[in-house]
């Protein structure tokens, strides 16, 4: 019987293999799940609307959040990362999926806006493709595709590229709306995370307690004619990290 555990990362890569290939799983196998999702633009999915989140928007407009280098992981077709390039952000964008990037990219030529989009795992992207620390860390809609294990991989980004003073945003599922309240244990039991994990504010304020929490709150629902993207099933949280 081939043993090859030695480091942490071993552990997060056998966890892994124990997903199947789908959005759920951190591997490039997700990338291809993605794809396939994304190869019908026209499909009524909320977020494939070329707009920036609400709480986002607001957080700029109230100054909770100042210009400066910026980091959107998890960035689907670009929305977010587009919106923060308009307000004078130099922008690094990472998505798992080719088809996710391709058509954030041809977003970004129809705008003229100026952001670096990469695809691959942020966790295992070093040296020249995610560069040093980030202003604002921003993520809407990747953590609650994480399984529990990647929470580890994930604080560690953060720990690695949130810049002291800086600021990580979060849109996520919330508990009792939308998502699966299975606890972390019965995750591992079915081998799956049932279209994406939903969190409590406690539970939000517990993984991310190393941070100061600015904001924490349900995100607005907005109204189809508005220019902003908003969903009540979800939370969007702003913390700081100690300058």
């Amino acid at each position: 019987m081939d043993r090859t555990i030695r480091t942490v990362e071993d552990v997060l890569q056998l966890l892994d293999s124990l997903f199947a290939p789908r959005a759920d799983r951190w591997t490039e196998d997700a990338g291809s799940w993605w794809d396939g999702f994304y190869a019908d633009r026209s499909k009524p999915v909320p977020f494939f609307v070329a707009k920036p989140d609400e709480n986002l928007v607001s957080c700029l407009d109230r100054g909770l959040v100042t210009t400066g280098r910026a980091l959107d992981l998890g960035c689907g077709p670009g929305r977010n990362a587009l919106y923060l390039a308009s307000r004078g952000f130099e922008v690094d964008a990472v998505d798992l999926s080719p088809a996710a990037i391709a058509w954030a990219g041809e977003r970004a030529l129809e705008t003229a806006a100026d952001v670096r989009f990469v695809c691959g795992d942020a966790f295992s992207l070093s040296g020249s493709a995610l560069c040093g620390t980030y202003d604002l860390i921003y993520d809407s809609g990747c953590f609650h595709h994480l399984p529990p294990h990647r929470r580890v991989s994930y604080l560690a980004l953060l720990e690695r590229h949130l810049a002291p003073g800086g600021r990580f945003g979060l849109v996520c599922f919330a508990d009792g709306a939308v998502g699966s309240d299975l606890p972390d244990a019965e995750v591992y039991r079915r081998g799956g995370l049932e279209g994406g994990l939903a969190y409590s504010a406690a539970s939000l304020r517990g993984i991310f307690r190393d941070l100061t929490e600015i904001e924490l709150r349900r995100m607005r629902d907005e109204p189809p004619g508005s220019p902003w993207f908003g969903e009540a099933f979800l939370w969007a949280g702003l913390f700081g990290r100690d300058g």
